[in-house]
């Protein structure tokens, strides 16, 4: 007479254990994807941003005398130069504007002389991108680059 064989192999239990555990990696995985993006994204604006200011700088030094004369000075939320501008200094400071509108979002810009050292600041919201961030004192998310140079 033979003995009876238990039957070998997995149980449910080892299954469902090894799903979840599959299951936690995956989505482990994914978070770090998605984070990884959105800290690609957070890169790209700031790059573009700091490219704007480098640009506006760049501007300012070809035609130095408006600069130092305080034709490039503008405030933030301040509105760029008429649809029609008539010196180089409002041509490039539109041309800036537009640039910051296209590339980054509710994007402004101001340019503080003081001297021959001037203040460039780009702003622009980030929320967006990064919703986990603690709002600013207004309830969003903005972000500013800040670049000083002397002429």
């Amino acid at each position: 007479m033979t003995k009876p064989q238990h039957s070998t192999g997995y149980s449910l239990i080892e299954v469902l254990v090894a799903l979840l555990i599959t299951t936690t990696g995956v989505m482990g995985s994914v978070a770090t994807h998605l984070n990884a993006i959105k800290f690609n994204q957070t890169a790209d604006v700031r790059s573009h941003a700091t490219l704007l200011a480098y640009e506006i700088v760049d501007r300012m030094r070809a035609n130095r005398n408006a600069a130092l004369s305080g034709n490039y000075t503008i405030a933030l939320s301040a509105d760029a130069p008429s649809t029609t501008p008539s010196t180089i200094a409002q041509i490039d400071i539109q041309d800036w504007f537009t640039a910051i509108g296209s590339r980054l979002t509710a994007g402004d810009g101001a340019i503080d002389k003081n001297g021959n050292v001037f203040t460039v600041t780009v702003q622009w919201d980030e929320s967006r991108i990064s919703r986990s961030r603690e709002a600013d004192a207004n309830g969003g998310n903005t972000q500013s680059f800040v670049f000083t140079t002397e002429l």
